[in-house]
């Protein structure tokens, strides 16, 4: 399968950045998107709304269904897999985009921080994950793909000063591992994917910092990542964490200066839980 025509995604967050190219890029396609999130008004360090994303989505070719929800909230994320069902005729695949990032060292973040970046990329991917499983039952391609990175106990991942985070995403990470195993017998594909250089986005830029840019990829490596993931066969493609480049080298592609901002290649800043010598 080579496209994702008539195929219906549901993914948490989506207003912006990599979450919507992923969803752009399914839309030119055909495909349907439903986003669940909470952003309805722009911020001013943080442009998008899930409206933006959605009129996004239906310029490129693909139906929206935005959904004003709260990824923490069980009877809401129900609600919107049961929407989403209800208006396509089923769900072929759940994209774990939605994350809270503070990268704060331990004696400086706050546990109502902790607490948020556990219940959303945590507990979120548990829950839109766990809520998806009989539809995607029914599914031809099934499909679950989580944004996070390879999991990896090297204490050099843990003494950057963002322990909570880390905690948080490596969190995300065993929500592949144990479905993967959970759901082979299904067909059901669990994987993660993660970028090998830092992305610029609007997050990015104000948690890192606007100079890093020029030294990120585009979203685009991203979203045509998971695209060459979402259209393998899931029964031979699960339990994976893959990196954004090393898919699409899989694929062919050999000439990445597409998706730099500017510079070189070889000065591009590696993104968190990346080793050089991969």
């Amino acid at each position: 399968m080579t496209t994702l025509a008539g195929k219906t995604l549901i993914m948490s967050g989506g207003s912006r950045g990599i979450g919507e190219a992923i969803a752009v890029r399914a839309a030119r396609d055909g495909a349907n998107v439903a986003l669940i999130a909470k952003t309805t008004e722009p911020h001013p360090k943080l442009p998008g709304t899930i409206y933006t994303a959605a009129k996004a989505i239906e310029e490129a070719g693909g139906q929206a269904l935005p959904i004003v929800g709260d990824i923490r909230d069980d009877e809401a994320v129900r609600a919107a897999v049961e929407q989403t069902a209800e208006r396509f005729g089923g769900i072929d695949i759940v994209v774990n985009n939605a994350s809270a990032i503070d990268l704060s060292p331990t004696e400086a973040v706050s546990m109502k921080r902790y607490d948020l970046m556990q219940d959303i990329n945590a507990r979120g991917s548990f829950l839109l994950s766990k809520l998806a499983i009989p539809h995607l039952r029914k599914a031809a391609n099934p499909h679950i793909l989580t944004l996070s990175p390879p999991v990896s106990l090297e204490e050099k991942w843990f003494t950057s000063g963002a322990l909570a985070y880390s905690i948080a995403k490596y969190s995300m990470s065993l929500v592949t591992v144990g479905l993967s195993a959970e759901l082979r017998a299904d067909g059901i594909a669990a994987n993660s994917l993660w970028p090998r250089t830092t992305i610029d986005t609007a997050a990015v830029r104000n948690v890192i910092g606007a100079e890093i840019a020029q030294r990120s990829r585009k979203p685009d490596i991203m979203a045509d990542a998971a695209h060459a993931i979402l259209t393998r066969p899931s029964a031979e493609v699960t339990g994976n964490f893959f990196i954004d480049d090393e898919v699409l080298a899989a694929e062919g592609v050999t000439d990445f200066a597409k998706y730099r901002l500017g510079g070189r290649e070889e000065d591009l800043e590696l993104d968190i839980w990346v080793d050089r010598r991969r």
